[in-house]
């Protein structure tokens, strides 16, 4: 299955939702007039693109009316195209430092699916001919560390772990010894899942960033923070949070196979600027691909 088949089967409830309410309404009222317009809007917020994503659609459709008329228009296509567009400044690859290790530190609410996703995204390097080592530093949830260790194994990936109750910190600053000595090109660290509105717990994380910052300069060289796509438009305010506390490099969009609220990924970005580098779309290892804005925007929209 190629990339864009993945995103088209990832988005698909997000998009046959959008898809059916957008045809009804061009279909309906090829015209656009002002209660089509206004009801156009309502499905896009729906699909939760936020609105400054919405707003900038929105005139864009309305500009392509004025120029061309109704029958010349292809809503789907402006809508896609804005999409696209939103998000071509970002860089959405990894950081590589072709010879040197690269720490990348998963953070993000409790259930969002960090450790999968830390043991992906090394998969994910692995098949790019790249070492990857993982470290569990949820120390706290009942089962992280075996969770964890389970994806090392069926991978074949490294782990470094701690006990259960163990500073975090010192888990992380092992870790990086480890990647060092074993000259790994990546390290990702498995942090524990910490609610943005408890300052204790982001205070911790913060401690585990300057303990591995003394350690190795610039580390961690990404922090990604791990949203779940069926919250919707609740993850924008997490992002807030965590991007204050903790400057993020990025974003990883989970569980986008099982939601109609596939948009918040654009809205998301289009208020913080903060580039999305991967999206999950199934439960596989290899379910975990690097974001196509190009694709995305195509399998929301395309008919």
């Amino acid at each position: 299955m190629g990339l864009f088949d993945k995103f088209k089967a990832g988005l698909a409830r997000t998009h046959s939702k959008l898809v059916h309410e957008i045809k009804r309404i061009v279909t309906r009222s090829p015209k656009l007039d002002a209660s089509s317009l206004e009801e156009l809007e309502a499905a896009l917020i729906g699909a939760d693109l936020g609105l400054a994503m919405t707003a900038q659609i929105m005139d864009a459709v309305k500009k392509g009316y004025e120029t061309q008329g109704g029958s010349g228009l292809d809503v789907f296509a402006v809508a896609s195209n804005e999409i696209a567009k939103s998000f071509s400044g970002g860089n959405s690859a990894l950081r590589d430092f072709h010879g040197g290790v690269c720490v990348v530190s998963i953070v993000g609410v409790n259930g969002t699916g960090k450790t999968t996703t830390s043991a992906k995204l090394a998969h994910f390097v692995k098949t790019q001919n790249k070492t990857a080592l993982l470290a569990a530093c949820d120390t706290f949830r009942a089962a992280a560390i075996e969770q964890l260790k389970l994806w090392g194994q069926k991978l074949k990936v490294d782990v470094i772990a701690g006990a259960y109750g163990a500073d975090p910190a010192a888990v992380a600053h092992d870790a990086v010894t480890a990647a060092q000595s074993r000259k790994a090109d990546y390290l990702f660290i498995d942090t524990a899942g910490r609610l943005h509105t408890k300052h204790n717990l982001m205070q911790e994380l913060q401690k585990l960033h300057r303990v591995i910052g003394k350690q190795l300069a610039g580390a961690p060289h990404e922090v990604l923070l791990v949203l779940d796509a069926t919250t919707g438009m609740n993850a924008m305010n997490q992002a807030r949070e965590f991007h204050k506390s903790v400057p993020l490099t990025g974003l990883i969009v989970t569980k986008l196979d099982g939601t109609s609220k596939g948009g918040m990924v654009v809205a998301i970005q289009k208020e913080l600027g903060l580039p999305v580098k991967f999206v999950g779309l199934g439960e596989q290892a290899d379910d975990l691909q690097p974001f196509d804005a190009k694709q995305f925007a195509q399998a929301l929209f395309e008919e």
